[in-house]
């Protein structure tokens, strides 16, 4: 049983369940249901799906992640950030006719593939893949989806539709719709009122279910005031019951596509899913446990698959509704879903009367909180580079879409890593009197250097694509100031040396040897020494070229030399400086 356990961190926590947890975990459960019924059927029409296919979802993924789930407090459902993705996804392979059941099935294969993916990176404790994302490149993904969805969702919030997919087609189609004059003024109305009535409880009421009370609101004014006699389109009832397990049914030529949008979507929930748990361990003191998590992930995403849903992450304000009413355990969310379930049994036509606009505004202000200006434009004063990341992320997803969006983000992301470990910042390094060490004489202009002595510091391990970077740094610096009779590197920086470095390296010091000048290591790792010396480079490089300190290189060259500490050339010596005895660098 110890053995099962170990597997299921869920049901393993219920050992340490305590009675007084049950009275809030049910009325956190009640809570929480009334805000996943109305986000759930908005995220399924965002993603281009009825929206019974939201509550299929929520259902299946909360009972999972309570058997697998190693958080006591994060809440799994459809996602806003997901739905734009899973469109695009899916809707181009439906066809034109947009044929509800195909599009259901489709999006049913692509949670078991976005499950899978999960799971099987979870087991292959592969965690590091949601740091794909860079967070420059992550603010501006999010930027531009957030445009993508609201530009999206205008023409339900006006009371229309469109065909069209794309930012730049669906703004096209929404501005001929207005000259149209398909607006439905009465749908208007609703959309924004919705949107402001949530807008401001969420600002002056933090604490109240605004998603709720606008519900409640907006179901009550539909009823009395019969909107849709008034061209204002409804919810309907919903199909009675929940589904049996299915297989969902595709055709072969669906999985390139399919399998290109799950690795997307897994990325993206990934790193959502764990940036949310380490949020909220931080604020528990729990501990975040990625690989178990990313397992939980994907078996949701797998139940999900199986049941008529989609894919989909954790929540940030979901899980926050659930702590701020109480929520003890994973038992809140078992109870939401038993919740969702007994309502489609029992009152399907509950929402019958909730109109298009109002799960509009639910996406909508989804969409606001995506949404991180201020985060680019603190990028913007802060480092230019990564802003032009965070605009070519957006421009990626407002212009190109969705899926192209987030792989130009990840991509965008590896290649700035690349570039850093491509071109790294060196320096020469020098004495600032009074400091101890030795500094960045771009820092510190005044600091003081030694005669023929130039001490280098590389900020990067060394490999092929840094290697003839690193030869060229090395020489440029000994044909600045008096002639160089010895390089010291810097090594702590160095974390390794690749075959190509090493070839490079010995190539360079014989480059050197030939033009009078020694090059010697200090404070390299004792892991790169050894490869070093793995790789035959012993005779170039005798031990007596390194030092375990640049403090020990700079006294082995002061003793074999004489030389003494002097300004810089365009710095004359202040009064007591050039004869007075050296302070030691400490």
């Amino acid at each position: 049983m110890a053995a099962v356990l170990r597997f299921l961190p869920g049901l393993r926590r219920l050992r340490d369940y305590r009675r007084s947890w049950l009275a809030k975990d049910l009325i956190a459960g009640f809570v929480l249901s009334t805000l996943l019924v109305p986000q759930g059927m908005a995220y399924a029409e965002l993603a281009g799906l009825p929206a019974i296919t939201g509550l299929y979802t929520s259902v299946l993924c909360l009972l999972a992640y309570a058997v697998f789930g190693p958080s006591r407090y994060l809440v799994l459902g459809p996602d806003s950030s997901l739905g734009p993705m899973i469109a695009a996804t899916i809707l181009p392979l439906a066809g034109a006719g947009g044929d509800p059941e195909r599009a259901v099935a489709l999006a049913s294969m692509l949670a078991l593939l976005v499950g899978a993916i999960t799971l099987l990176a979870g087991v292959a404790r592969l965690g590091f893949i949601a740091d794909l994302i860079s967070k420059p490149t992550m603010i501006g993904y999010l930027n531009g989806l957030a445009l993508t969805i609201l530009v999206g969702q205008l023409p339900k919030l006006f009371g229309f539709s469109t065909e069209a997919s794309g930012l730049i087609q669906e703004t096209e189609a929404f501005v001929k719709g207005l000259a149209d004059g398909k607006t439905v003024p009465a749908a208007l109305g609703v959309g924004l009122g919705c949107i402001a009535l949530i807008l401001l409880l969420q600002a002056f009421l933090p604490k109240v279910p605004a998603v709720l009370i606008m519900v409640v609101l907006a179901i009550t004014v539909s009823s009395v005031f019969h909107l849709d006699q008034h061209g204002v389109k409804t919810v309907g009832t919903l199909p009675r019951g929940f589904p049996p397990l299915t297989l969902p049914q595709v055709e072969l030529k669906d999985f390139g596509p399919l399998i290109a949008g799950a690795l997307g979507i897994a990325v993206v929930s990934l790193a959502d899913s764990i940036s949310n748990a380490t949020a909220f361990a931080a604020r528990t003191g729990d501990q975040v446990r990625g690989n178990e998590e990313m397992i939980a992930i994907g078996a949701a995403g797998l139940a999900a698959g199986l049941f008529q849903g989609f894919p989909m992450s954790t929540s940030g304000t979901r899980t926050a509704v659930a702590e701020r009413a109480g929520a003890k355990s994973q038992l809140t969310g078992v109870v939401g879903a038993v919740l969702i379930v007994l309502m489609l049994v029992l009152l399907p036509g509950l929402f019958r009367s909730l109109p298009q606009p109002a799960l509009a505004a639910v996406v909508v202000t989804a969409a606001f909180s995506l949404a991180d200006p201020v985060g680019a434009a603190r990028l913007w004063r802060r480092r230019r580079a990564e802003f032009v990341l965070t605009m070519t992320a957006f421009v990626g997803v407002a212009v190109l879409g969705v899926l192209p969006g987030i792989a130009v983000a990840v991509g965008l992301s590896i290649l700035n890593v690349f570039r850093r470990a491509w071109w790294p910042y060196s320096t020469v390094l020098g004495r600032v009197p009074g400091v101890q060490g030795y500094h960045d004489v771009r820092i510190h202009p005044n600091a003081e250097r030694l005669p023929g002595l130039v001490l280098l510091r590389f900020d990067a391990p060394l490999f092929f694509a840094n290697a003839k970077s690193f030869r060229g740094e090395v020489l440029r610096s000994t044909r600045t100031g008096p002639a160089a009779r010895r390089v010291v590197i810097a090594a702590e920086p160095v974390t390794d040396i690749d075959t190509t470095a090493a070839d490079v390296l010995q190539d360079l010091d014989e480059e050197l040897a030939a033009q009078g000048v020694r090059l010697e290591f200090a404070e390299l790792k004792h892991l790169v020494r050894e490869k070093i010396e793995h790789y035959g480079m012993t005779r170039r490089l005798p031990p007596d070229r390194f030092h375990p300190t640049v403090e020990a290189a700079v006294a082995a060259y002061r003793a074999e030399t004489g030389a003494r500490w002097e300004p810089p050339p365009d710095r004359p010596p202040a009064e007591g400086e050039g004869g007075r005895p050296d302070r030691a660098p400490g």
